[in-house]
């Protein structure tokens, strides 16, 4: 009788119990139950005077009280996790009298069983057991005589009446098989469990996508997967640029025999390391796993390890500084060179954490993975466009793919060609998958669908990507024309810097455009911006530039440096843009920022590019940055003053602009736009907007408004001032109109509607 014999008499008998129970899992409880019923632990007991019996009255009340499971269901016994766990640790006891490790021995259970945690059955044993060490140590001495005399025997502790469904075989050993895969020392557990953690490429070639072009990248990696020494690959690139689709296709030119010899008959296993963390609570248990995935490849011969976010390694299953990390372990296999290794990681990833590692860097060479070109791109769309079109059961019209290549590449910035632009076509044709076209039998992708797709899934406003010849861009000084008057120059001037943009004629690399409106206050700066905005079908995103005044204001654009308050909520300016590629960018009143903010501008209106504070950069290539000042605003009426004057309000106002604003500043913009004051004619036809516009509200109150000539002619002259421009033209309407109407709709005769005449009576209007 072998100390192994001793456990699986235990299990066994634990398992009896549990089936007679109809328990649906097998616990420690069952396990310990079933050794106090071995002679040499009760002896033990009564020889150290623990009470024995009230040890297994507790275990086997425990028992009665798990849930049955019903006599008419069929299933099958499992262990429970905390079973699994004190069989897995039951070998990790030491005997003290000698130091040699026990072989799967009773003690070796019952010392896990006291390890667990939050478990019943170690509750009990630590409050009955005063000395664990002890305890364990005569254990072991008792089981140790038993089994060199060959003496078993056990003492049954209560008679668990046997169910009529159970019939149990005394000669069978349930867990005979459980132990031998619980034996470390088997060949059988090293061969068959280390691919368990691993996925062979090699097997799976059906079913990725295939590998077209990177004959360059692939040729490189080959190289070095055919060097004496270190030859170990690390793809570095930015994430969807193909770093995987490249092993991938290694592998198939593996299987299809197109490589040197030196690899024939290659097979690459891509490591799971998720996997091999999960479950892994006690110390050494990941390192584990990784040493047995090692020593299966290294006796299959001929593996190549594919280690795919390979920075995760460094700094693996180290509690501290001090600790070997999975890179550590993996540092002797590299340096047999029996097994070949190929990484992956990003150029971020690679300096915040495969850099620290010197030892590592030193062992691999480096393949950088460029983003495609838009050119490339296409072939390998048009590569994959088979695949796409049979899973949907669509086709790709004509100039689809080249469309969503070139749409991905201007609008999506944060992401890298050929994923995003797979993605677009990816999800245009489940768009039309499950919105078919009834009159059609045969379901096309056209470039709509994948205009809609930018505009609904990658936040892209529908207008930004219409093309030139686009009838909201045609009329697009026209509409605007009509909303606002007397700045027709500086409209023209705006709206053909946006036509050029559109056609392509511009350098793509910069806004759209960047303007500098100059005025007096209400002329019409800010409301042009907030026209041309509703006119394209983007966003108007304003910031009004007098809260920041002071120089620590001007970082909370870009967010505050490290170690400041407000560093994680990044940068104000560039969250924006961010939430809105396409938009009207209004920066008003820019002359009241302070002087650090033109710095910061400098770099969007040259490379239409952001960094924040956390190294993100914010695309401003589809953003019309628009600038308001009142810079010489207060100079301009001094401009006639004089016999002979020399210089028109304009240009007065300009002298103030250029000793305002640096040269670097102006010389980067499209064009600065100088307003003209208001005039009587403007004047009214602005009064006639403003009218306009309250005769719209008054109308969801069903109030019809009608106004008179001769109050017409009060409200203008009111309203009219050089001085204040339109705002003055507001306070006269809200003044003259607006509080009448709102007293007569609230208490008076225009509570249920009705019609409201605005006329002159005493030089003052009333509203009858």
């Amino acid at each position: 009788m072998s100390q192994k014999d001793f456990v699986i008499n235990a299990l066994n008998r634990a398992f009896e119990i549990a089936s007679i129970q109809r328990n649906e899992f097998v616990t420690p409880e069952h396990i310990i139950y079933a050794i106090t019923e071995h002679i040499p632990f009760r002896e033990v007991c009564q020889k150290m005077d623990y009470d024995i019996d009230e040890i297994s009255t507790c275990l086997a009340d425990e028992i009665y009280k798990y849930e049955h499971v019903s006599d008419d269901i069929e299933y099958m016994l499992e262990r429970s996790y905390q079973a699994e766990y004190i069989m897995q640790n039951c070998i990790d006891f030491y005997a003290e009298e000698d130091g040699v490790q026990a072989d799967l021995c009773v003690p070796g259970l019952v010392f896990a069983a006291i390890s667990l945690t939050n478990s019943m059955v170690s509750n009990l044993l630590n409050s009955v057991v005063s000395d664990t060490t002890l305890f364990l140590s005569e254990l072991s001495k008792s089981y140790k005589w038993a089994e060199m005399n060959n003496s078993f025997e056990v003492k049954r502790n209560r008679d668990f009446a046997h169910d009529k469904h159970f019939e149990h075989d005394e000669d069978e050993d349930f867990y005979d098989s459980d132990f031998d895969e619980m034996n470390n020392n088997t060949d059988e557990k090293t061969e068959d469990e280390w691919k368990k953690f691993t996925v062979c490429l090699n097997d799976n070639i059906k079913n990725y996508n295939p590998l077209i072009g990177r004959e360059k990248e692939l040729e490189r990696t080959i190289q070095v997967l055919c060097r004496k020494d270190k030859n170990n690959p690390l793809h570095i690139g930015e994430p969807g640029v193909g770093k995987t689709s490249i092993v991938r296709g290694l592998a198939a030119l593996i299987e299809g025999g197109k490589v040197p010899e030196r690899l024939r008959n290659y097979r690459i296993y891509q490591i799971d390391l998720a996997g091999m963390l999960a479950g892994t609570q006690y110390r050494g248990e990941f390192e584990k796993r990784i040493k047995m995935v090692m020593d299966g490849m290294m006796k299959d011969g001929k593996a190549i390890a594919y280690i795919d976010e390979i920075h995760n390694l460094v700094g693996a299953g180290a509690s501290n500084d001090g600790s070997m990390d999975a890179s550590n372990i993996l540092k002797p296999y590299l340096e047999e060179n029996s097994i070949r290794f190929i990484g992956s990681t990003t150029f971020d990833e690679y300096k915040r954490y495969f850099a620290k590692s010197k030892g590592m860097i030193r062992r691999f060479q480096d393949i950088e993975i460029a983003e495609p070109s838009t050119d490339e791109c296409v072939k390998i769309i048009n590569g994959l466009k088979n695949k796409y079109e049979k899973y949907h059961n669509v086709k790709y019209g004509k100039g689809v793919i080249e469309y969503a290549v070139d749409m991905s590449a201007r609008f999506i910035n944060n992401r890298f060609l050929p994923d995003k632009a797979i993605d677009l076509i990816d999800e245009a044709g489940a768009f039309l998958e499950m919105h078919p076209l009834e009159e059609k039998k045969q379901q096309t992708v056209t470039k709509q669908h994948i205009a809609d797709i930018l505009s609904k899934v990658c936040k892209v406003e529908s207008m930004a990507i219409k093309k030139e010849e686009d009838k909201g861009i045609k009329d697009l000084e026209q509409n605007i024309k009509q909303k606002i008057y007397g700045q027709d120059k500086t409209v023209e001037q705006v709206v053909e810097a946006i036509q050029m943009s559109k056609a392509g004629l511009v350098d793509e690399n910069k806004p759209i455009a960047s303007f500098l409106f100059v005025g007096p206050t209400g002329v019409g700066k800010t409301e042009l911006c907030k026209v041309l905005a509703e006119q394209m079908g983007i966003q108007l995103v304003r910031f009004d530039m007098s809260e920041y005044t002071e120089k620590h204001t001007v970082a909370k654009l870009i967010g505050a440096p490290a170690g400041y308050i407000g560093y994680e909520d990044g940068g104000l300016l560039t969250d924006a843009i961010r939430k809105s590629p396409n938009c009207v960018l209004l920066l008003d009143e820019i002359e009241k920022a302070h002087s650090d903010i033109y710095n910061i501008l400098l770099q969007v209106m040259d490379y239409a590019r952001l960094t924040d504070n956390k190294g993100q950069k914010a695309d401003f290539r589809h953003v019309v940055l628009v600038m308001t000042s009142n810079a010489g605003a207060q100079f301009a009426s001094q401009a006639s003053i004089g016999y002979f004057p020399s210089a028109s309000s304009g240009e007065s106002m300009m002298k103030q602009v250029k000793k305002t604003f640096k040269p670097e500043f102006l010389n980067r913009l499209n064009g600065i736009a100088v307003f003209n004051d208001m005039d009587l004619t403007m004047a009214g036809m602005i009064l006639d907007k403003k009218i306009g516009e309250l005769q719209t509200r008054l109308s969801a109150k069903n109030v019809a408004l009608s106004i008179s000539d001769e109050a017409r002619e009060i409200l203008l002259k009111k309203g009219f001032t050089k001085e204040y421009g339109a705002r003055e033209m507001d306070r006269v309407i809200h003044k003259n109109l607006a509080t009448q109407l709102a007293k007569k709709i609230l208490f008076g005769n225009l509570k249920k509607g009705g019609n409201a005449n605005a006329s002159v009576s005493n030089g003052e209007i009333i509203i009858e």
